[in-house]
């Protein structure tokens, strides 16, 4: 792929997938090992290996994604990337279906590949 936004497009529907199917390897590559990421219903930070032990552990399992809109821009070696979708499964044992909006920051490195370094997750009203 030559075009920068494609390229962002589809390792956002990467991160997607593999956050589906609980894949830890893939996350491994496309999460940077700096992530830091915002929670927006409490503000509680998490960092990579936090995210990678909830679904190793099964903590959280995903029942669905369903996206609604996904807009990406491209500025160089860094991307963002807006998610807005309904999101159900399991968090700790509960069951939970939420309309969330995610805006995460990319960054491309040096073997061309976008990991993401930020990101940010709020819920949004039905």
């Amino acid at each position: 792929m030559d075009d920068p936004i494609e390229e962002l497009h589809a390792a956002e529907r990467r991160l997607q997938a593999a956050q589906f199917a609980g894949d830890t390897d893939a996350l491994d590559k496309l999460l940077d090992d700096r992530l830091i990421f915002t929670l927006g219903v409490d503000g509680k930070t998490y960092t990579k290996q936090d995210d990678l032990e909830i679904h190793r552990s099964g903590a959280q399992s995903l029942t669905r994604i369903e996206e609604e809109d996904l807009r990406v821009l491209v500025d160089g070696a860094t991307g963002v990337t807006w998610f807005l979708g309904t999101l159900a499964g399991t968090f700790g044992g509960d069951t939970f279906h939420a309309r969330m909006r995610y805006t995460r920051t990319w960054i491309k490195d040096d073997v061309g590949n976008w990991r993401v370094i930020a990101a940010h997750a709020s819920a949004v009203p039905e």
